[in-house]
């Protein structure tokens, strides 16, 4: 299924889940819409310190469905509302993002090198003024503007 990638639709389904999940606690981590017609699915992915409960994705779910239809938002006649934690090893990509994993290892894709690396893997040792400090090996810390960031992941370990 293609992803739609109207910007200005993203971000008015954004803002609009944002205002659903106002004053739970909740955050709204990404937001992507794919397909066409009937089979349009809206995904809209939540966090909260302490995890996501099945309690807060119908919330949301609740709360967002009733603005998203009060407002015709979407354009057409019908879509499907999939509302979710985004997952153990879950996108990384605002700065709020990185703030919530601070100690915890991810996997980082760069734009450009540093230090003769595009990839690197370690524990992000601290996040501060849009710096990354991503310690790969004791005592190794490679420090990265958050821009040179093309893809983050949270990193799961057994």
């Amino acid at each position: 299924m293609p992803v739609i990638k109207d910007q200005a639709l993203l971000d008015r389904i954004t803002t609009l889940s944002e205002q659903a999940a106002a004053g739970t606690g909740i955050d709204i981590a990404d937001v992507e819409l794919r397909g066409g017609g009937k089979a349009r699915l809206l995904r809209v992915f939540i966090d909260k310190p302490g995890g996501v409960t099945h309690g807060d994705c119908e919330l949301v779910s609740e709360r967002l469905g009733v603005l998203l239809d009060e407002l015709d938002v979407i354009p057409g006649d019908s879509y499907t509302l999939e509302v979710s934690s985004p997952g153990v090893e879950r996108k990384l990509a605002k700065a709020r993002d990185f703030e919530r994993v601070v100690g915890q290892d991810i996997r980082v894709a760069l734009r450009e090198a540093v230090n003769s690396q595009r990839h690197l893997e370690g524990k992000l040792a601290a996040f501060a003024g849009d710096t990354l400090e991503v310690e790969t090996t004791p005592g190794t810390v490679f420090k990265i503007p958050l821009p040179l960031v093309q893809k983050a992941n949270l990193k799961f370990r057994w």
